[in-house]
């Protein structure tokens, strides 16, 4: 059992901001409460989110958006399939789908950006799970990477792999994107000390701390200060150890609140994402669970 931990693990925060009282004598409040822009960075630490967290709704990167400025957040991390609907890709996947991606204009990424910069939210990072996977011909990967620069992202994520990490070392190393790699609860506290990555300077972690804990039965603290230069973003979620299950944000054994006190008192810069896997209860929904872990970060951030 983990000993770490924090009384504020332990409270319940609910979501959700205060509704505005607005009426027609008072027109520019409520103009300016309409053209608030998101902000998710608490004392210097940005809590972000990835979109996978609202798979139980419709998921256009226009719906997406609408969700990501309700829950008051401005960072994301933006899965790749809403990202190329948008721009126009063919469905089907196969020969069509390669054919687009390899020649497709960068000019609907750019303005997909640029439709979420405009509602003050960044796109950081995109994921590709399949990057670099055995067979891949070397203008999808090109493709990828382009796009991640078309979107303003700083990496790509995908889930661990050697051969993966090997071949996109040298790739991402000439575009100066990151891949942070994301662990289930396959990871253990010395996998990093193997070679995967040595394979270049832009090879990073996407590091999820509560897979993390319930695979390991570890704190995560000594792998983010060990490895913090190499963090591209973390996943926040609260999980039980000895492989338990998800729960809400302050139920589990992951120690949440310590981990964003690390983040706040060191300075550390790369984005903590929630990501949504706990049971959305009867009468909420993903919006409403995803705006209930952003309140629970500011507050353990407070």
């Amino acid at each position: 059992m983990m000993k770490s931990s924090l009384p504020i693990q332990r409270r319940t925060f609910l979501g959700g901001a205060a509704a505005l009282a607005a009426s027609s004598m008072m027109p520019n409040l409520v103009r300016a409460a309409s053209d608030a822009r998101p902000d998710s960075k608490f004392h210097g630490v940005q809590i972000g989110v990835i979109t996978y967290s609202y798979r139980s709704l419709p998921g256009s990167a226009e719906q997406l958006l609408e969700y990501i400025t309700k829950c008051g957040i401005s960072s994301v991390e933006l899965m790749g399939g809403p990202a190329e609907q948008f721009a126009g890709a063919p469905g089907g996947g196969g020969k069509a789908l390669l054919d687009w991606r390899t020649s497709v204009s960068m000019d609907a990424f750019k303005a997909l950006r640029k439709m979420y910069n405009d509602a003050g939210v960044n796109i950081h990072i995109v994921k590709f799970g399949d990057i670099g996977n055995a067979g891949m011909p070397d203008e999808q990967i090109e493709y990828y990477f382009n796009v991640a620069k078309a979107l303003g992202a700083r990496g790509i994520t995908r889930e661990l792999s050697e051969e993966a990490a090997q071949r996109l070392g040298p790739i991402a190393d000439k575009h100066e994107i990151m891949i942070g790699f994301h662990n289930h609860t396959q990871l253990t506290p010395t996998t990093f000390e193997g070679p995967m990555l040595s394979h270049g300077k832009y090879l990073g972690i996407n590091f999820d701390i509560g897979h993390y804990v319930a695979g390991t039965n570890h704190s995560p603290l000594p792998l983010i200060e060990k490895y913090c230069d190499r963090i591209l973003s973390l996943h926040i979620k609260d999980r039980k150890v000895n492989n338990g299950p998800n729960m809400p944000l302050g139920e589990g054994d992951t120690p949440v609140a310590l981990v964003l006190h690390h983040m706040k008192r060191n300075g550390l810069t790369f984005p903590a994402d929630i990501e949504l896997e706990y049971k959305v209860p009867e009468g909420s929904d993903a919006v409403q669970e995803v705006t209930r872990c952003v309140q629970f970060c500011k507050q353990a951030l407070g």
